[in-house]
């Protein structure tokens, strides 16, 4: 097993503190923090799957509870990104939906979102981008079977 002391450990602790500070994975996409962005994506690839989809479909597909769904999806509605609907197969179900603004902010969100990694693959170019992209799926699989032996 390496020595926590090693050059190299001290030297990855440091990209990982590095990393963690620069706080991408919790800046906003086209105005949108993560967790709504995520939300809205969800919704979006559920309705071109099948119709509207329920809070705890959503929940399931984000691995989050119903109530940080329904908080989220109360925020949307009050932008004017989502709307509910009762189900008319099960009148206690509620079913979520884009609406016409949200179907737009999400293809802007995504887009911008897909521009940021489109900028690092031409900052990083296209071999050492397929290696970093190698590398992290390396890095999650490590960290997974600590997690989950």
């Amino acid at each position: 097993m390496a020595d926590f002391e090693s050059p190299a450990a001290q030297k990855l602790l440091h990209a990982f503190r590095q990393f963690k500070k620069t706080g991408w994975h919790e800046k906003k996409i086209a105005g949108y923090n993560p967790s709504e962005f995520k939300v809205l994506v969800t919704i979006k690839h559920g309705t071109d799957e099948k119709s509207d989809l329920k809070v705890s479909e959503i929940s399931q597909k984000l691995h989050v509870t119903p109530p940080t769904v329904t908080q989220i999806i109360n925020l949307l509605e009050k932008d004017g990104l989502v709307e509910r609907s009762v189900d008319p197969e099960d009148r206690r179900a509620v079913k979520i939906k884009l609406t016409s603004k949200g179907i737009e902010v999400t293809e802007q969100a995504r887009s911008a979102f897909n521009e940021t990694f489109a900028g690092l693959i031409d900052y990083l170019g296209e071999d050492e981008s397929e290696q970093l992209a190698q590398l992290l799926s390396k890095v999650h699989q490590y960290f997974n079977q600590l997690i989950h032996p």
